[in-house]
């Protein structure tokens, strides 16, 4: 063994070099000066307080008196309080003995007696004085300890920790023994670091019974309405060993173990992580910036550190302890060698003082960890809700034209991914805090060990970081790239499920399935090309800690710096410990970019134009009679192009009660009339003034998901007979008792269970049980049928609402005498204004549309008097028989998306039933389906072996240089070239096993989400009808957004990792037992022991994952509902309600998603400390065991190798956790892949003749239909042929199947029994593509996809330009078209928002003219035109298919007049089939009752008009 003394003369010098180094900071005498200037700070800011304190005193004596009466004295003190007490006497006593030993002691480690006991007198007195200070804080009643005393309690931690330091410095240096002073000082370190913990936390723990609760502010008052509903809070309610052990989780694992966890089941949280209150806190911070910066638009960056700083200063310090503890052990692990080696000269005591300091710095190291962590994700859960509400917010207050240029999928991708990155860069934050901590202690303990050798380390550290920052910036940008093609993709998602129906009648989901396969193939490439890069960096980055040691220590060899292996094993730990460092930067960089990009487009978000709130001037009742006035109006949609205003010159004055009329061709500006009143379009000039409140009725129907009363109360309180009252009127009493939960039954998405007419009903009765006092109703009676739109006319606008202000659109002539006003538009201008008789005397234009709508009468007429001539004369007579069968028959409301009511019977008004959510564990099938997904999983064991074989050549590496370093001694040893060089080879392989195993994991995991993305898609767009039904879209876009991006870019990683982590652990295990195998006799029962934590975690961890993701769709989708309605929300004025749900939806989130992250600390934690045991009790082993046993180097080894122990059992813990809760999104993807399907496209056996249907005779045989197995038939036993070529009219109230009829025509529905057959050919033995590509419908609702004009006329492309004008020129849209810069070209944006209904209406007309095929199908098509438009629509389509069979599912009856035979269809049987005369003339047909209803109806309106 060679001893200290024969140093080379270099080493030396190097040597003294360090000695000089050291005792500027280990001087006694330097911290016993710094400890007194800090106490005599103390003492005198306590004298200032006092002071202070004294005087308010004096001035406020008498009120402070009376004040405190009011609380009682009785406050208990928790157990913060109780500890502070005690330390701060442990305190005191440690002092006091310190104070005795210094007089005992004739040499003191510091040269200058004074100073030290001055030193020891000031500390006797400032903690007698901290002991005053608490005493008295018991009669003031604090809640939080004063920061003076928090500020003092953390100095003196730091200043135990320093002279803690020095102690052990000089025991392990100078082999002393331990004396009073050093037991005195450890106790002493205890103590102070319970009050630093208690410093930080600052709460004295105390409640007080007061008759005003101090300690929780309400907000606004609300809080009291939630308290009864509020469950328990133990976060909020833990003690501070609960919140450092994460022990407040227990009663919820205790629970969870028992039985999966439900919603109800999971806490609340704390209310300082309540939505309600972080919008608040983030308004508050906005404010805040527009103040201090003096601008309109806060700059969100800003306003996002106000919110964040305090919470992330203190995970800052937590982090950087963290960081700072983890490098206690590497610089230790040299001296522990050199005791190894020097054991008989040395005293045990020595070797368990370093053992427990590397312990202590284990725990330190822990703690903190695992509080940064827990802080980070509260911070960014805080985060997250504050910017959800933002944008929230926003979209209810979006102006139009922002509202156009972002669809709601870009809205909704704010709103799920960009929160979501940003979330993650709050956790990525407190690396940049640790990153300089980290390298410099690694530098600084490497310069300890190999002196001028750390500059080596330090460079190329440097070099590797540096290299990663251009790899960072390419993956940034193929970020971007992938986001935007995201968002395209998305984009189409979700307009394709919104028009689901229509794509399938019109036989185009192929067309539009191949469209979205497109769109993901771009995102695809750019998916592939950003893993291409994440492999490259991988590798880099597992190879960094060998080439910073092969450079290291080769640059060593170069300057002759001797390498012992105490030294090579610390360096090896520090470069392992510089990995994690040099990882985490690409990582943060990465993370950073997105998070910028993220940022920035919320922030542009929020920055958009918002409906101007001065466009409309508010002016109380009492000071104007006119409810409503508009003065020289000029309104655009479009503010930017600055061409034509939409609608110019309004003059409008309408008094209180007045009943105004709007009339006139489509796309005429009448809608935009009314909006310019609700203060949705641009001002461009005048004014507009409206006093009273507003309800509103669009035009397309907006009904929420929920039941139908909600829709129809919408916030108010319910009153029976008011409610009563308003459905009566609204002719929705009928339809109440079809449905088996009444009122209560619930609506699917978008209203979808509801037939048109219902729906536009619903939001009328809405409107008037707002009871507001003006209602602005946009062609309220265009869905619904002659009858009831009499009805609603007569009892609701002339009945409930007969003292209101009504401004009402239409299309009706028979609606327009009653009118006090009828304004009649035409190209944005109001024409012309009057009474009815006034405009028919003018003479210009207002009579085309009532000469129309007589026409469409006399035809009605004319057939009816040659019927029966003695009609009028019955009919006083009638009228009072009549009343009653009018209300058995004639509701021919539209019903055209099939009325599900029947089928709701079932689950008692349920439609939509609640998301599936799988229980118990993920399945073992879920985990195959994903591993061998791709070539049957053959790629899994290549990438095991590689990182097997990458632990393995890493470990020898390791090995080969502790084994032949030598174990002590300084000088240089021969042959070290030949080491180095076989290092560097081991470690060069170790490298490239990395590069292959990373790039295989990221060509199977992209590959396999692609598979199982192809597969869901096909799976979804090939579903019945059936399934979008009663599932919303929200479910289906959260799996082809959220999860699909975890597969693409996380789950292979993720699940790689799991293994990749095990095989490391295996790997220190084995070098740690190889040296002593005495640990396994510990290591086998505490892995036991994690096993069953593990175990116990689970099954509430999982479910609270599952309940995240099930908790985040309805955030989702009640925010789509509110953009649609979002002009609905501001008429009604209920943004607080709304945004109020918005808030509660999102603590819903929070909830489980909190307590999931918790419980991942709980664990951790746990794990953590069982590790720390196993390492401490190696290392006493290490230490006992006696000499010569072991090799110390290999010893060191074992050191190096279980000093990360603790990090790598998390990690393998963590990791599995994480890939069984990124699982979930496989689970729920898999869910929808194998969906029930669809008939097949194509049957080539039976594919129909090319130009089959020739003649179009449709023949149904014995039809019967149902929804499900278990419902009664919709329609019972259906026979009757329509022959080719003729024009049949089907009618039948709501319910009776008629739109059921048309969808068996198109196989929507299948039937159950019978068949149905046009031209001899059986519908249901060809292919569906075949049978529904050969038929033209109209369908009710008129759908326009996003693109252009001839996209949405010939998305196939099978039409020439000529032909597609020639079909525009018929459906009275060519000019139109060409008046428009970009003819064809133009653009058609989302929902076809930038064309009226009518329009719409007709570009659906101009689809069915460019098919031309034999059998057309109207399904209530001219719903939304008014009478002149219909009359052309009816004119074309009897020119266009003259020798075509055309089926009209009829509503205005006119319409069906023509017909050649008409079927009346009531409860699902046939109930007449006959010509339209020959039902006439049968007296009590229900057709001619029918008839008669319409025509008397008419006569009323017009008849005495129609004379002048």
């Amino acid at each position: 063994m060679v001893g200290e003394q024969n140093l080379s003369s270099a080493s030396n010098l190097r040597f003294l070099r360090f000695q000089v180094a050291w005792p500027e900071m280990i001087s006694p005498c330097l911290w016993e000066d710094a400890s007194i200037v800090l106490q005599l700070g103390f003492l005198a800011i306590l004298f200032l307080c006092y002071i202070r304190n004294n005087l308010d005193h004096f001035y406020k004596g008498r009120k402070k008196l009376r004040e405190v009466e009011k609380y009682p004295t009785d406050g208990k003190y928790g157990l913060s309080y109780k500890l502070s007490i005690i330390c701060s006497i442990l305190m005191l006593s440690t002092q006091v003995v310190a104070l005795l030993a210094s007089q005992q002691q004739n040499g003191s480690q510091c040269g200058s007696k004074a100073s030290l006991l001055s030193s020891r007198i000031m500390q006797v007195i400032s903690w007698t004085i901290t002991l005053i200070v608490l005493y008295k804080l018991r009669s003031r009643k604090r809640i939080k300890f004063p920061w003076i005393l928090r500020f003092w309690w953390t100095s003196s931690f730091l200043l135990s920790l320093a002279r803690a330091m020095i102690d052990a410095h000089c025991i392990i240096t100078q082999h002393d023994r331990l004396g009073v002073q050093e037991y005195d000082d450890i106790v002493n370190l205890a103590s102070s670091v319970c009050l630093f913990i208690l410093s930080i936390r600052g709460k004295t723990g105390a409640t007080f019974s007061t008759t005003e609760d101090i300690s929780e502010p309400l907000l606004n008052g609300k809080t009291e309405k939630i308290s009864q509903l509020k469950r328990d809070n133990p976060y909020g309610n833990a003690t501070l060993i609960q919140l450092v052990t994460f022990s407040w989780l227990n009663p919820l694992f205790e629970f969870g173990f028992k039985k999966p966890l439900d919603q109800d089941e999971v806490p609340d949280v704390d209310t300082k992580d309540s939505a309600a209150f972080l919008s608040q806190e983030f308004d508050q911070c906005l404010k805040r910036v527009k103040e201090r910066d003096g601008t309109e638009i806060p700059s969100i960056y800003k306003a996002m550190y106000i919110f964040a700083r305090k919470k992330a200063a203190i995970n800052a310090l937590f982090a950087i302890t963290s960081a700072g503890a983890s490098y206690v052990g590497p610089y230790l692990i040299s001296y522990f060698v050199e005791f190894l080696n020097e054991k008989k000269f040395r005293s045990l005591e020595s070797g368990y003082l370093l053992a427990l300091g590397f312990l202590g710095a284990k725990l330190i190291e822990t703690i903190a960890q695992r509080q940064w962590i827990f802080g980070a994700r509260q911070l960014g859960l805080r985060l997250r809700a504050a910017l959800i509400s933002q944008i929230y917010k926003k979209g209810l207050i979006l102006s139009s034209q922002s509202r156009q240029k972002r669809t709601s999928g870009e809205i909704i991708n704010y709103m799920s991914v960009d929160v979501q990155r940003i979330t993650d860069f709050i956790w990525y934050l407190n690396t940049i805090w640790m990153l300089p901590v980290q390298i410099s202690l690694a530098i600084y303990i490497l310069h300890l060990n190999l002196g001028s050798g750390a500059l080596v380390a330090l460079a190329a550290t440097l070099i590797v970081m540096a290299g990663n920052i251009p790899l960072t910036r390419i993956q940034k940008r193929y970020q971007t790239k992938i986001m935007d093609a995201k968002d395209d993709r998305m984009k189409s998602t979700s307009e394709v499920l919104r028009n689901m129906k229509t794509l399938k009648l019109q036989a185009w989901d192929s067309h539009y399935l191949q469209k979205l396969v497109d769109l993901r193939k771009v995102e695809h490439n750019w998916l592939w090309k950003s893993l291409r890069l994440s492999a490259l960096t991988a590798f880099i980055f597992w190879g960094s800690p060998t080439f910073i040691s092969v450079i290291t220590f080769g640059g060593c060899v170069l300057m002759g710096i001797p390498l012992t292996a105490g030294r090579v094993l610390s360096a090896l730990a520090t470069f392992r410990m510089l990995q994690d460092p040099i990882f985490n930067l690409p990582d943060l960089l990465n993370v950073i970019a997105q998070g910028k990009v993220s940022v920035d487009r919320i922030s542009s978000y929020l920055q958009e134009d918002e409906i101007k709130s001065d466009a409309v001037e508010f002016v109380p009742n009492n000071q104007t009679e006119l409810h409503v006035e508009i003065d020289g109006g000029k309104f655009s949609w479009d503010m930017e192009t600055g061409g034509n205003p939409t609608l110019d010159h309004i003059q409008l004055k309408v008094k209180r009660g007045m009943k105004v009329a709007i009339c006139g061709s489509v796309g005429s500006g009448k809608s935009s009339l009314l909006a310019c009143i609700l203060g949705e379009m641009n001002k461009l000039s005048g004014t507009v003034k409206v006093s009273g409140e507003k309800a509103y009725v669009p035009q397309s129907p907006w009904i929420l998901t929920g039941n139908i009363r909600d829709n129809i109360l919408f916030g108010k309180p319910y009153e029976s007979d008011k409610y009563d009252r308003t459905i009566e009127a609204c002719a929705l009493t009928k339809d109440f008792e079809l449905f088996a939960a009444g009122d209560l039954t619930e609506i699917g998405e978008r209203g979808i269970n509801m037939s048109g007419g219902q729906k536009q009903r619903i939001q009328i009765a809405r409107a008037v049980y707002q009871d507001a006092e003006i209602y602005l109703l946009d062609d309220p009676f265009s869905a619904v049928d002659a009858h009831t739109g009499t009805q609603l006319f007569k009892d609701c606008l002339m009945g409930m609402l007969k003292d209101k202000t009504i401004i009402y659109v239409t299309h009706q002539v028979e609606f327009l005498p009653a009118a006090d006003l009828i304004l009649v538009m035409q190209n944005g201008k109001i024409a012309q204004a009057g009474t009815f008789d006034e405009l028919l005397k003018q003479n210009i234009g207002f009579e085309v549309l009532v000469g129309a709508h007589s026409q469409a009468l006399e035809s009605v007429m004319t057939v009816e008097t040659s019927s029966r001539t003695s009609e009028f004369a019955a009919i006083e007579n009638d009228t009072d028989a009549d009343a009653n069968t009018n209300h058995e028959f004639p509701h021919t409301k539209q019903d055209s998306e099939h009325n599900l009511s029947v089928e709701i019977t079932e689950k008692e008004g349920r439609l939509v039933q609640d998301e599936e959510r799988e229980k118990g564990s993920i399945g073992k099938e879920v985990y195959m389906a994903y591993l061998t997904t791709v070539k049957g999983g053959a790629l899994v064991p290549i990438i095991l072996l590689a990182q097997s074989s990458f632990q393995v050549l890493q470990v020898l590496s390791n090995y080969w240089m502790a084994w032949a370093c030598p174990a002590g001694g300084d000088e240089l040893v021969a042959g070290m070239n030949f080491i180095l060089l076989v290092y560097a080879l081991l470690a060069v392989g170790s490298s490239l096993c990395v590069l292959l195993r990373a790039s295989l994991v990221a060509i199977a995991g992209l590959l396999t989400s692609e598979t199982l993305f192809s597969n869901m898609l096909t799976s979804i767009l090939r579903a019945p009808m059936a399934f979008f039904d009663s599932t919303p879209t929200g479910r289906i876009l959260n799996r082809a957004s959220t999860d699909q991006s975890v597969l693409d870019l996380e789950m292979a990683n993720r699940l790689g990792w799991c293994a990749f982590s095990i095989i490391q652990l295996l790997g220190t295990i084995a070098v740690m037992s190889q040296v002593a195998w005495e640990v396994f006799v510990i290591f086998i029962p505490v892995t036991a022991i994690c096993i069953w934590y593990q175990r116990y975690y689970i099954p509430t961890a999982r479910e609270l994952a599952r309940l995240a993701g099930i908790e985040r769709a309805p955030i989702l989708h009640h925010f789509s509902e509110s953009l649609t309605g979002a002009a609905t929300i501001r008429a009604f004025d209920q943004h607080e309600r709304f945004t109020d749900a918005n808030l509660c939806l999102i603590d819903n989130h929070s909830r489980p998603w909190f307590h999931n992250v918790s419980a991942m600390e709980w664990l951790s934690f746990r794990l953590n400390q069982l590790a720390n045991f196993v390492f401490a009790f190696s290392l006493v082993l290490l230490v006992t065991l006696p000499e010569g046993i072991i090799n110390p180097s290999i010893a060191g080894l074992a050191v190096t190798y279980g000093i990360n122990l603790n990090v790598q059992q998390a990690s393998v813990i963590w990791n599995i956790c994480n890939a069984e809760n990124k699982m979930i999104s496989v689970e729920r993807i898999l869910q929808y892949s194998n969906l029930a399907s669809e008939a097949p496209l194509v049957i080539e056996d039976s594919r129909p003749p090319s130009n089959w249907p020739d003649i179009g005779t449709i023949c149904f045989k014995n039809l019967q239909i149902r929804y499900a197995e278990h419902l009664p038939s919709v329609l019972k036993n259906i026979t009757c042929t329509f022959p080719g070529r003729k024009k049949v009219g089907v009618v039948g109230r709501t319910g009776s199947g008629k739109s059921t009829l048309i969808q068996a025509i198109f196989r929507v529905v299948e039937a159950r029994e019978g068949s149905i057959v046009i031209d001899d050919v059986d519908v249901s033995k060809i292919g569906l593509h075949d049978l529904r590509s050969r038929l033209s419908i109209i369908p009710q609702d008129p759908t326009m996809f996003e693109g252009t004009v001839r996209g949405n006329l010939d998305p196939l492309e099978q039409h020439s330009d000529t032909e597609i004008w020639e079909a525009l020129d018929k459906c009275q849209l060519g000019d139109i078209v060409r008046q428009k810069p970009d003819k064809l070209e133009s653009t058609v944006v989302e929902n076809g928002e930038n064309w009226s209904v009518g329009q719409r209406q007709l570009f659906c007309l101009g689809r069915a003219l460019l098919k031309k095929s034999s059998i057309l199908v109207l399904d209530e098509a001219t719903a939304s035109v008014d009478s002149a438009t219909d009359g052309v629509i009816q004119k074309i389509i009897s020119h266009e298919f003259k020798d075509r069979t055309v089926v009209t599912i009829a509503h205005r009856i006119h319409t069906v007049i023509d017909s050649d035979l008409v079927l009346v269809l009531s409860d699902g049987r046939i109930a007449e089939y006959d010509t339209p005369t020959k039902l006439l003339e049968r007296e009590n047909s229900f057709f001619s009752k029918l008839i008669k209803e319409y025509s008397m109806r008419s006569q009323s309106f017009n008849m005495p008009k129609l004379q002048h």
